[in-house]
């Protein structure tokens, strides 16, 4: 249910692991902040299950197809009054370079390189980015949990490559104001103090490089 709640913010984008929440947080943040939900809707991915399946044969297709599908969902954006409803994304624009750049093969790279600059990708940046961390254990339960088969060959060593990718980006990510956020022992869902806590943690943040480390409640 729909609550009146006002932000500093017109773009939130939520980034993060595999199995980190990111999804259900944003669509929780949309539904209580009355905005547009922007979901990158992997399960609409033909190639996904091949590539966690052979990550050397579903690589690149998987890539470019993520790829096409965020160009055009941000294009939508870019496109639509920026100062209407604040808006909740469940990815940034440069998470795609991230896999690509920890997934392909080195020609396969240059390849899709070349896509991406051909794309002129001029993605609106968020003026809020949070980024929820967790431990690879942590990650792998919660995809457990949740059950989804094209997801059922995703390896321990595979998440922490992603894992070990998204913090070298952040280290050096300086484009919008930063809020990261320790997820690995709350719910940021289920749990509705936890959330208005992280609530409380979006509104006051507006500038630099910021940390949520909440304890469970």
């Amino acid at each position: 249910m729909s609550v009146n709640i006002s932000i500093p913010h017109n773009f939130i984008a939520v980034e993060g692991p595999i199995g980190v929440g990111k999804t259900t947080l944003a669509r929780k943040l949309s539904e209580v902040l009355s905005s547009d939900l922007i979901l990158e809707e992997a399960e609409e991915n033909p190639f996904l299950e091949r590539f966690y399946q052979d990550p050397k044969s579903g690589a690149l297709p998987t890539q470019l197809y993520f790829l096409f599908q965020r160009v055009r969902q941000l294009q939508d954006v870019r496109q639509s009054d920026m100062f209407s409803p604040v808006r909740v994304a469940d990815y940034l624009m440069e998470k795609d370079r991230l896999f690509a750049r920890s997934t392909l093969d080195q020609d396969e790279l240059r390849l899709y390189e070349q896509v991406y600059q051909n794309l002129t990708i001029d993605a609106p940046k968020p003026d809020l980015v949070i980024y929820l961390q967790a431990s690879v254990p942590v990650l792998l339960d919660r995809i457990k949990k949740r059950g989804r088969v094209a997801e059922n060959p995703v390896t321990k060593e595979y998440l922490q490559t992603i894992c070990d990718a998204y913090t070298d980006f952040f280290y050096y990510y300086d484009e919008s104001p930063l809020l990261i956020v320790n997820a690995s022992g709350i719910d940021l869902v289920e749990n509705e103090a936890d959330f208005n806590m992280l609530l409380d943690q979006i509104k006051s943040t507006t500038t630099g490089r910021n940390y949520f480390n909440p304890h469970p409640a």
